[in-house]
């Protein structure tokens, strides 16, 4: 098991997680700088062999994916997809304290969109996929869920995953230290 790690990457820029806007099923472009953020990874990924190369079905995590160098190897797996906002989706958290103070996607989550358990149930069933891969996986996603496998990863509650801020086309290294689970490296920008 020690020689596991999940290689985390956050999709580069868009305009929404450029203004704060809740992203999940709005299947979005990234921005140029999103573009760049990407080809950054080149460098930092390059050279290195994957035993598992997952990316969710958005084509925001896709097109950083293919940029970076691995559109060919990875496979689309839809437990990768964001946390569902439901009602608040395309708002920002500014917009939803207006009507709803103090409100956090981690306590109180969101209408008609998923629970924090459905999002963990999802992060475990990824993190299995890559233990029993072995060696090297390569993820491209999106924040919350890549916080809630973090948090996961860590053996911490899911609600955990608040504490683990992620930018956009940041990487993120989980693994071992001898037998027990780590953070290998958190929240690396270009």
């Amino acid at each position: 098991m020690g020689n596991v790690q999940l290689w985390l990457v956050r999709h580069g820029e868009t305009e929404w997680s450029l203004s704060g806007a809740h992203t999940s099923h709005t299947d979005i472009s990234l921005t140029e700088e999103g573009r760049k953020q990407a080809r950054s990874l080149v460098d930092r990924l390059q050279h290195r062999t994957f035993s598992l190369v997952l990316t969710s079905p958005m084509q925001r995590a896709r097109e950083t994916c293919n940029i970076a160098g691995y559109g060919n190897k990875a496979q689309v797996e839809e437990a990768l997809l964001e946390w569902d906002y439901g009602i608040y989706e395309g708002r920002t958290t500014f917009e939803i304290r207006n009507q709803h103070p103090g409100w956090s996607v981690w306590k109180d989550g969101t209408p008609d969109g998923e629970s924090l358990e459905q999002v963990e149930h999802r992060a475990r069933a990824v993190i299995d996929r890559c233990v029993a891969a072995g060696g090297q996986s390569l993820l491209f996603a999106h924040a919350h869920i890549l916080r809630v496998m973090a948090a996961c990863w860590l053996d911490l509650p899911a609600q955990a995953g608040q504490l683990f801020v992620l930018s956009a086309g940041s990487l993120s290294k989980l693994g071992y230290e001898r037998e027990t689970r780590a953070l290998l490296g958190w929240n690396q920008a270009s």
